[in-house]
């Protein structure tokens, strides 16, 4: 068995803390279903947006990461060419949301961290076409 076949599945490129899935709960009570997009745009820095999904219109070359607590979450092709190498964990910190997202006006906003992928996690991203 080599180390790829090793590893069942791909990891997960992207994630959520139990207060990000809770904030999100929150919201999507409030505003029906979400979706989130991590743009790296000029206004709100690189902070992930959440947006009621009708309310977004996902670019055609968005990259799709996977979902958070069963809200979608993209990325914009550039900034996906620096981060594909990294896990990104939703989290949820005090602070000021970002102006547009439904994060604003609750006393915290979504945060992102990272971590690179390992080696063997890599390769298993790349066996899947995911990479």
């Amino acid at each position: 068995m080599n180390r790829v076949s090793a590893l069942l599945e791909p990891p997960s490129r992207v994630q959520a803390t139990p207060a990000a899935e809770a904030l999100i709960a929150a919201l999507s009570a409030q505003h029906g279903p979400l979706l989130f997009h991590q743009s790296g745009g000029c206004c709100d820095g690189s902070s992930p947006m959440c947006y009621p999904q009708d309310d977004f219109i996902v670019g055609d070359r968005d990259v799709l990461l996977g979902e958070v607590a069963g809200a979608p979450f993209y990325m914009s092709p550039s900034q996906y060419e620096y981060w594909k190498h990294t896990q990104l964990t939703l989290d949820v910190v005090p602070g000021q949301g970002g102006m547009f997202s439904l994060d604003n006006g609750t006393g915290t906003r979504f945060h992102i961290r990272s971590r690179l992928f390992t080696d063997d996690e890599v390769a298993a991203l790349q066996a899947a076409g995911r990479f």
